[in-house]
C-alpha cells in the first residue's frame, strides 16, 4: 500500500516509516518544514508541510491507502499545545482524509486517554485532549484503529524478549513499551480487518514470546 505517516520525524513516527518500508509498503512521510530528518526516513517520500494547512495536507494525502497519525504534543511552556496537536490537529487530519478519499486511519494515542486525575494532565490536560481527538475519530465514519501505548521507551536491545500485552480500552493504567513495538502494532492493525473500530491498549514485559500473542490472534 501507499501509507502516509504524519509526525514522521518524531521518535515513534520514523519507526513506523522504517517498519512499513521493511514490510514492502511505499511510504509518504509528512514532516513539519523545520524538522530534522532522522535516518529512519531513508527510502520514504518526504513531504514537508504545516498540518494546519488543510489544502496542502489534503493534496499530500491524495492517492494514499491509509494514514498513521503519529503526531503528539511535546513538552512546552505553551499549555495549549496538547489541545492544538492532540485534539484539533487530529480533527484537521480527519477532515483532510475525508477530502482526499483516505478511509483507513490508525491513531497513536496514549494509555489513560480521557483520565482526568493523572500526573500527565499537568502538561496542558494532555490526556483529556487525546481522548477528544479519539472521539472525533470515532465519530468520523472512517475505518479507524486507536492504539494506546503505555510509557514509550527508546531501547531496542531486548525486543525479542518483549511480549506485548493487549487489552481493550481503559483496562491498563501503567506499564511501558518500546516505540519499535508500537510501530509494529500500528502496521499489524492495518493488516487486521478485525482491528477496525477498536481501541487497543498495549504495554510490554520481558517474557519468552508465546504463539498467538500477536494483535491478530488477540483480536480473534
Amino acid at each position: 500500500m501507499l501509507l502516509a505517516v504524519s509526525g514522521a520525524s518524531g521518535k515513534t513516527g520514523w519507526r513506523v516509516v522504517q517498519e512499513a518500508l521493511e514490510r514492502g509498503h511505499r511510504v509518504r512521510a509528512l514532516v513539519r518544514p523545520g524538522s530534522s530528518l532522522p535516518e529512519g526516513l531513508s527510502g520514504a517520500e518526504v513531504v514537508r508541510l504545516q498540518l494546519g494547512d488543510r489544502a496542502v495536507l489534503t493534496e499530500a494525502l491524495r492517492g494514499c491507502d491509509a494514514l498513521v497519525i503519529a503526531t503528539g504534543a511535546r513538552p512546552s511552556i505553551d499549555l495549549s499545545g496538547p489541545l492544538q496537536v492532540d485534539a484539533f490537529g487530529v480533527r484537521r487530519q480527519i477532515e483532510a482524509c475525508r477530502a482526499a478519499g483516505v478511509s483507513r486511519l490508525v491513531l497513536v494515542s496514549s494509555l489513560c486517554a480521557g483520565l482526568w486525575r493523572h500526573p500527565l494532565n499537568l502538561f496542558g490536560l494532555i490526556l483529556v485532549w487525546k481522548r477528544l481527538g479519539e472521539r472525533w475519530l470515532e465519530q468520523s465514519g472512517l475505518s479507524y484503529t486507536v492504539v494506546r501505548p503505555g510509557g514509550l521507551k527508546e531501547q531496542e536491545e531486548d525486543l525479542a524478549e518483549q511480549c506485548v500485552q493487549f487489552s481493550g480500552p481503559d483496562q491498563q493504567r501503567d506499564g511501558s513499551i518500546p516505540r519499535r513495538l508500537v510501530a509494529r502494532v500500528c502496521l499489524d492493525a492495518l493488516e487486521a480487518p478485525a482491528s477496525v473500530g477498536r481501541i487497543v491498549e498495549i504495554t510490554s514485559r520481558s517474557a519468552t514470546p508465546q504463539a498467538g500473542t500477536g494483535l491478530a490472534a488477540w483480536l480473534a
